[in-house]
């Protein structure tokens, strides 16, 4: 009875288009003061012990550096090492913007921020270049949604804020399934490419390769402080975080000069800004989680499945179904602070890795990403494209359809996912 009042207080604030943190704060309190009798003393408690965690402080870090990386003209550096690597393939554009989105990923930690980067800057050379609108546009919402899988990524310190999972395990966790979606994504770009007899850039020699290659070297380091750094016990991934803030300030205004010290200003309020929404949606999360709990909520759920002869694969099929629906009007962050606290009990009692299960739901949410009707790829990439909904879902179509698949490899293949944090001794 509690849980099912407890979500249709937070739909029905939902459905009237209440922003999702003051939807989960507004449900908390009602249900707190209508149908609870838990102290207010232990709700304050909890809320401070919930929000006081190292992790935490990870989010606003990366968020910087990503501003800083997206603003200071590193995107068309890698955009232009991409192009010279592989332009020369067939869909050579499409195929430099894939590695581009997952180079770029893998310093930003955001694919909003990675579809603006780089489609912006990577779409007006393709179509100008004789490529379809649509395959453009196509290839870069799709692999935009690789920022949240490649490390590091700001949703899977969400998820360790939530389920207490190790972040350094998270982080190395995605690099396979990471670098295997970016393979699928351009093997489909490649496909289509050559069906279709998409044109091909003239190959770049030797010299043009150097010279691209050293442009983008100080954003290419970035991926070997942050990672190597976490890997080689140097530093904890909030202090990577702190790095990456710091380096990225470095490289845009003294090294490559594309921000002036007057634009810092800016990029440190709309940092601020955006931290502050994420954490302030994290503050009513855990409230939310708290309730749940207290509720006994998960175990419930879990009890059920268990009793009802429900295992893994019927499990994992339904939180699929679950976080793709939820995928279609709630943004990632929301969707690991509501669901996490309770999946991750009945996957816990399942057997299955927590790290797995990490990895399993960022996947969804990379679907979820590009998904209609209200993927946030999609709508960013709408902006930028200035393509409605309808055509960017005929656009994206095949990639999606492919993504879907990967999703299932991870889901049912633990492997793929706890392999790596394995080998290096972090499980």
């Amino acid at each position: 009875m509690n849980a099912s009042v407890i979500f249709i207080i937070l739909l029905v604030l939902m459905l009237t288009g209440m922003p999702i943190s003051i939807s989960l704060g507004l449900t908390v309190l009602s249900f707190l003061f209508m149908f609870s009798e838990v102290p207010l003393e232990s709700v304050a408690l909890k809320l401070f012990t919930g929000i006081e965690k190292f992790e935490i402080m990870a989010i606003p870090f990366f968020i910087l550096a990503g501003n800083f990386l997206t603003h200071g003209g590193v995107a068309k550096r890698m955009i232009r090492f991409a192009t010279d690597m592989i332009g020369h393939w067939y869909g050579g554009l499409g195929l430099a913007g894939v590695m581009a989105c997952a180079l770029f990923a893998a310093v930003s930690g955001s694919s909003p921020a990675t579809v603006v980067a780089i489609g912006s800057i990577l779409l007006p050379a393709m179509v100008k270049a004789g490529f379809p609108k649509r395959f453009g546009a196509g290839v870069i919402t799709t692999s935009g949604a690789l920022g949240i899988l490649i490390p590091p990524s700001i949703v899977m310190v969400m998820y360790s804020v939530a389920t207490n999972t190790s972040v350094g395990a998270l982080f190395m966790a995605g690099v396979i399934p990471g670098i295997a979606l970016a393979c699928t994504l351009g093997g489909v770009t490649w496909y289509r490419a050559r069906k279709f007899n998409y044109p091909r850039m003239p190959k770049a020699d030797f010299a043009a390769r150097l010279k691209s290659f050293r442009e983008s070297m100080w954003g290419l380091l970035l991926i070997i402080i942050v990672m190597g750094g976490i890997y080689s016990g140097l530093f904890t991934p909030t202090e990577a975080a702190a790095m990456s803030a710091v380096y990225a300030f470095v490289v845009a205004v003294f090294v490559y000069k594309d921000m002036a010290l007057k634009d810092v200003p800016r990029v440190l309020l709309n940092s601020a800004n955006m931290s502050a929404m994420l954490l302030y949606i994290i503050t009513n999360a855990v409230l939310f989680s708290f309730i749940m709990t207290n509720e006994n909520i998960p175990q419930a759920l879990a009890d059920w499945m268990l009793g009802n002869g429900l295992g893994m694969i019927a499990f994992l099929l339904a939180c699929n179904v679950i976080l793709l629906l939820a995928g279609n009007f709630m943004e990632p962050s929301s969707i690991v602070l509501i669901f996490a606290p309770i999946l991750f009990p009945v996957a816990l009692k399942l057997g299955i890795d927590p790290v797995h299960f990490g990895i399993i739901m960022v996947v969804n949410m990379e679907v979820g990403m590009c998904h209609p009707p209200v993927g946030l790829n999609l709508y960013v990439a709408s902006g930028i494209t200035k393509m409605g909904i309808t055509e960017l879902t005929v656009a994206v179509w095949p990639w999606l359809l492919s993504m879907l698949v990967f999703m299932m490899v991870v889901t049912y293949w633990p492997g793929l996912s706890i392999w790596l944090p394995t080998r290096l001794g972090m499980m």
